[in-house]
């Protein structure tokens, strides 16, 4: 158990360094602002702002504004998905909103007693943000006091988080004309992360995420993935169908993440935001993953990730010095900002052949198939230049080779500059592929 936790504390460090000073926006519904789920939020918001995480919380409350219309004898009006507020309807979500924010400023500010965060407190603030408008007359529908937005008043956001509060926002905006509007919480949560150039968007929803034809979680996807997943509504609940489009659209627009979370799992946000796997869909506007050349701001990470196969005989010891000098022929493949695997490529131009060598991934994600996908990058790195074969040594991995296409010679089949310096008494066995 110890062990446990010392491995995914070290797993989780990078995050912690890189999200602190950053603005996350948190869209959620009415649902999870009722009960066990509104207590979990809480307790796990206080948690992000201790570890310094600037946090803006936008919230709905469809469920209880449809509890006020019934004990109020009136009906509910949709038309494509958005409430027609009129008169009677804007009181029922004014009473609404109102205790419902009350109720999670209650939670949010209290010190969390048998909790982990006991004793922890937060200042919770809020404010006229948002300038509305009408959404007015659609399909013959007048919209009434159901509004859109306007204009975020991002600088006084800003200033609030800048003296360390937690800002909660409901979704109801003012116009210039002192009229009061109804707002959707997604449309609320998209505009104020766009506006703050924030980190992340992430919407707590009914669903672990986006999920492909065989009911698989996709784990991340680009904003023109899901543009393409929303051709096909079936695949989507209803929460997914309504904040699927609102995380494209802020990808686009500058926000670097928005995730996908199921409500109902206990602590979700923290294994999303600090673990590799998460347990959520995240949106990108570009792939998460990317394979790319090595700088020398990657040389630290490259020594971790190779030093330890070093100590164990599995790789040949390199010095800083050596691997500074030949960083121009590393590649990496980054995950979400950190390095998770590395290669290099020594060409051998008269022979048209190059010597892959320091192939590593982190042992936590060996697993994940980044082995290989570091492999055909290289592969198509040495095509590019001209090369016709590639060839290995290795004492421990032959196997993994072969079973990709690599064929075991020996020492007489290398360049003749690499063979003269071949390693007798290491004894490595030699594979190689024609490119």
């Amino acid at each position: 158990m110890t062990r446990q936790f010392v491995s995914w504390f070290r797993q989780a460090a990078p995050y912690i360094h890189a999200f602190r000073g950053r603005t996350f926006v948190i869209g959620f519904g009415g649902e999870v602002a009722m009960g066990a789920p509104a207590q979990a939020l809480a307790q796990d918001c206080n948690l992000l702002a201790a570890l310094g995480i600037r946090l803006v919380l936008v919230h709905g409350a469809r469920p209880q504004i449809e509890a006020e219309l019934q004990r109020r004898g009136l009906k509910a009006r949709y038309h494509r998905g958005l409430r027609v507020t009129d008169a009677a309807a804007l009181e029922c979500v004014k009473a609404a909103m109102g205790v419902t924010r009350l109720e999670l400023e209650a939670l949010l500010s209290q010190g969390l007693p048998n909790t982990p965060m006991a004793g922890a407190w937060m200042r919770v603030t809020g404010g006229n943000f948002i300038t509305a408008k009408p959404v007015g007359v659609v399909d013959g529908i007048d919209y009434q006091y159901t509004g859109a937005v306007r204009k975020i008043i991002a600088e006084e956001i800003s200033a609030d988080l800048d003296q360390q509060n937690v800002v909660l926002i409901s979704p109801i905006g003012v116009s210039p004309a002192g009229e009061i509007f109804n707002l959707s919480m997604e449309e609320v949560a998209e505009a104020v992360a766009v506006s703050l150039r924030a980190e992340k968007l992430i919407f707590l929803c009914d669903a672990p995420g986006v999920t492909d034809a065989r009911g698989k979680l996709v784990e991340a996807i680009t904003a023109d993935e899901a543009e393409r997943v929303l051709k096909k509504p079936r695949r989507l609940t209803e929460d997914l169908g309504l904040y699927l489009p609102y995380c494209a659209r802020a990808c686009r627009a500058g926000v670097k993440r928005a995730h996908l979370i199921d409500r109902d799992i206990n602590g979700g946000l923290l294994l999303e935001l600090f673990t590799y796997e998460g347990v959520g869909t995240v949106v990108t506007r570009d792939p998460l993953a990317r394979l790319r050349e090595a700088t020398i701001d990657d040389v630290a990470s490259i020594i971790g990730l190779i030093g330890p196969l070093e100590v164990d005989g599995t790789l040949v010891r390199r010095g800083r010095e050596l691997l500074e000098m030949e960083i121009g022929r590393f590649s990496v493949l980054e995950h979400d900002g950190v390095v998770l695997g590395c290669a290099a490529l020594y060409p051998f131009s008269r022979e048209k052949a190059a010597e892959l060598a320091c192939l590593a991934v982190n042992p936590d994600y060996r697993r994940a198939g980044h082995g290989e996908e570091l492999l055909h990058y290289m592969e198509a790195r040495a095509r590019k230049a001209g090369l016709k074969r590639l060839f290995v040594l290795t004492t421990r991995t032959a196997h993994w080779f072969i079973e990709r296409g690599f064929e075991e010679t020996g020492p007489e089949a290398l360049p003749r500059e690499k063979r003269e310096l071949y390693n007798w008494q290491r004894r490595s066995k030699v594979l190689a592929k024609a490119l």
